[in-house]
C-alpha cells in the first residue's frame, strides 16, 4: 500500500495519477474513462458499473482508507473506505453532518438540484438531514411511531404476503426469484405499514428502484412516489387509522404534512431497497454455496443468521452519499477541508483487512457491520427489513425446498451503482405444487387421533411392595378403549408459529 495521500481531491493536484494524463474534460474519451478531471477514479460509469468493489480496493491500494473520488457529473468527494473511519465519521455530528447546504458542491451549483443523485443528498425537513433538537424532533417522532406498530402481526402479514408471492409461481415449477419474489415482498409489506396497500403496483415497485439509480428518470420517479405519498398524508389526516402514518401524525412533535411525507418516503424508499436486495442476496448464497445450505439444512445456521453473514459479504446498499465536512480536520490520513463531501463506504468497510484479513470467515454472531450505518442517523427500521427477510426466505424455503438454480451460478448478473448492488435475476427450478391457502394457520389442521396403538415395549412397571392376598372380585365389563390423546405440538414448532407472528 502507498503512503496515503494528503492533498484534497478539492484542489488541482491529484495524487497517484499525471494530470497530463488524463483526457482533457468534455472530449469522448474524458466521458468514458474510468478516470475524471485531474486523474481521480470515476465511481460511476461503465469501470464502475462492471466492478465498483474493484475500483474501491484500487483506490485503497493507491491513498488508504480515505480516498479521492469522484461521482455523477465529475463532482468531488471522499470515498470512506476504512471500518473504523467510517465509524469514525457517522458517530463525531460534531465534525461531519448529513446536512448538504453546507457541502462546497451544493452551494456553488456543481451538485444543483438536477445532479441524478439530487433525490439522495438534497436537503429535506427529515431526521436524516438535520442534528441537534431539531433531529430529536424528527427522529423521535419516527421512531415513537414505530414502537406503536404491533411486529407479531407485522410477522403474520409478511407470512401471508411471502405465501401469495409464493402461490403465483408454485404451480408453474418455474421461477425468477428476483422480479417474482424479492422485489414485491418488501413493497407490499412496506406499504401495507404505512397504511396505502392500495397503491401497490410494478410502476411503484421500479419508481422506488429507480430513483436512487442516478439515472436520468430518477428526478421523475422520486416525484411520482412522493406525490402518491403525499395523497396518502392528507387522506390520514382526515381519516387516521391504525397504521404507521397516522401514529406518525399524532406524534407530539406535529409533524407538518411535508415533515410527515418526507419521513414515509424515507422508511419507505431505505426499509424496501434494502430488503429486496438482502432477500435476493441471501436465496443466491442458499443456491450457489452447498456448505451454506447445508448448513441451515442441518441446523447449525438459522436464517437470521444468513441474513446477518449477508449483510456482511453484501449490504443492500454499498454506499451512501453523503456527510459533509463541518470544519478542517483529519480522516484516515488526509486533510478534509470545511465544505468537503465524504462517501459513506458501506461495502469497502465491510471487506476492510483491519477488521477482516479473512473473508472466507464465517461472521455469525457479530453485528458490527455498517449495512444500517451509525451513530445518530442509524436506520431506525432495521428490525423490520430482517423481519420481512427473515419470514420471506425461511417461508420460500419451507414452501419450496427443493428449489435449485436453473442456470450456471456464472450467468448471474448484477446492475450497479454508487449506492447498491443487486441482482438482476435469479432463475430457479423446483418440483410443481399446488396453491396454498394464505389465511389458514400453519399446522392448523391436527391429524384425526389414531384409534389402534401398537407398542413395541412395554413400559416399566413400579415396584410395589408384597401384601397379602386379598379376595377376588368378580370381573367388571369391558370398558371400551379410551381415545388417544392428541400430541401436543413440539417446542420448535411452537416456537417457529410464534416467530412467524402466529
Amino acid at each position: 500500500m502507498t503512503t496515503p495521500s494528503r492533498h484534497s481531491p478539492y484542489s488541482a493536484s491529484s495524487p497517484g495519477a499525471d494530470p497530463a494524463a488524463a483526457p482533457p474534460p468534455g472530449c469522448p474519451a474524458h466521458q468514458s474513462s474510468g478516470f475524471g478531471r485531474d486523474g481521480m477514479r470515476r465511481l460511476y460509469g461503465p469501470e464502475a458499473d462492471q466492478d465498483l468493489a474493484g475500483v474501491y480496493e484500487k483506490l485503497r491500494a493507491e491513498h488508504g482508507p480515505v480516498a479521492p473520488a469522484l461521482i455523477h457529473n465529475d463532482v468531488r468527494v471522499w470515498a470512506v473506505l476504512g471500518h473504523s473511519e467510517n465509524l469514525h465519521m457517522v458517530r463525531t455530528p460534531s465534525q461531519y453532518t448529513r446536512d448538504s447546504r453546507v457541502w462546497s458542491a451544493v452551494r456553488d451549483g456543481t451538485a444543483g438540484p438536477d445532479h441524478p443523485l439530487a433525490p439522495v443528498f438534497s436537503w429535506q425537513p427529515m431526521a436524516s438531514f438535520v442534528e441537534g433538537a431539531e433531529h430529536q424532533r424528527l427522529r423521535g417522532a419516527v421512531t415513537g411511531a414505530m414502537a406503536g406498530l404491533d411486529h407479531r402481526g407485522i410477522r403474520r402479514h409478511i407470512n401471508r404476503y411471502s405465501n401469495k408471492l409464493l402461490n403465483d409461481i408454485c404451480e408453474t415449477g418455474e421461477a425468477d426469484l428476483v422480479s417474482q419474489f424479492a422485489e414485491h415482498l418488501p413493497m407490499m409489506v412496506m406499504l401495507h405499514v404505512l397504511g396505502m396497500p392500495e397503491d401497490y403496483s410494478e410502476r411503484m415497485v421500479q419508481a422506488a428502484r429507480d430513483m436512487i439509480k442516478g439515472t436520468e428518470t430518477a428526478i421523475a420517479s422520486n416525484a411520482y412516489v412522493m406525490e402518491a405519498l403525499t395523497r396518502h398524508v392528507v387522506r390520514r389526516r382526515a381519516q387516521p387509522e391504525e397504521d404507521f402514518t397516522s401514529a406518525l401524525i399524532a406524534q407530539p412533535a406535529q409533524l407538518t404534512d411535508d415533515e410527515v411525507a418526507a419521513h414515509l418516503r424515507l422508511v419507505l424508499i431505505a426499509a424496501y431497497e434494502a430488503t429486496a436486495n438482502l432477500i435476493a442476496n441471501v436465496l443466491r448464497m442458499v443456491l450457489t454455496d452447498p456448505r451454506f445450505r447445508a448448513q441451515l439444512s442441518g441446523g447449525q445456521m438459522t436464517v437470521p443468521e444468513a441474513v446477518e453473514q449477508s449483510l456482511w459479504d453484501e449490504p443492500p446498499f454499498s454506499a451512501m452519499v453523503g456527510y459533509f465536512a463541518k470544519q478542517d480536520t483529519q480522516l484516515g490520513g488526509q486533510q478534509i477541508k470545511a465544505g468537503d463531501g465524504l462517501l459513506l463506504g458501506i461495502q469497502p468497510g465491510n471487506v476492510d483487512p483491519v477488521v477482516r484479513p479473512d473473508l472466507s470467515a464465517n461472521m455469525q454472531g457479530n453485528r458490527s457491520h455498517l449495512a444500517f450505518s451509525g451513530g445518530p442517523h442509524e436506520c431506525p427500521g432495521q428490525d423490520i427489513g430482517r423481519a420481512i427477510a427473515d419470514t420471506g426466505v425461511d417461508a420460500l424455503l419451507m414452501r419450496l425446498p427443493d428449489v435449485e438454480l436453473r442456470v450456471d451460478e456464472r450467468e448471474l448478473s448484477w446492475r450497479s451503482s454508487i449506492l447498491s448492488r443487486h441482482l438482476v435475476a435469479l432463475p430457479v427450478q423446483f418440483g410443481k405444487r399446488p396453491p396454498q391457502d394464505v389465511t389458514a394457520r400453519p399446522m392448523s389442521h391436527v391429524p384425526t387421533p389414531r384409534k389402534h396403538w401398537e407398542v413395541t415395549s412395554p413400559a416399566p412397571r413400579p415396584e410395589v411392595p408384597a401384601q397379602a392376598p386379598q379376595p377376588v372380585a368378580p370381573a367388571a365389563p369391558a370398558a371400551e378403549p379410551a381415545a388417544a390423546p392428541v400430541r401436543r405440538k413440539g417446542t420448535w414448532r411452537r416456537f417457529l408459529e410464534w416467530w412467524r407472528g402466529y
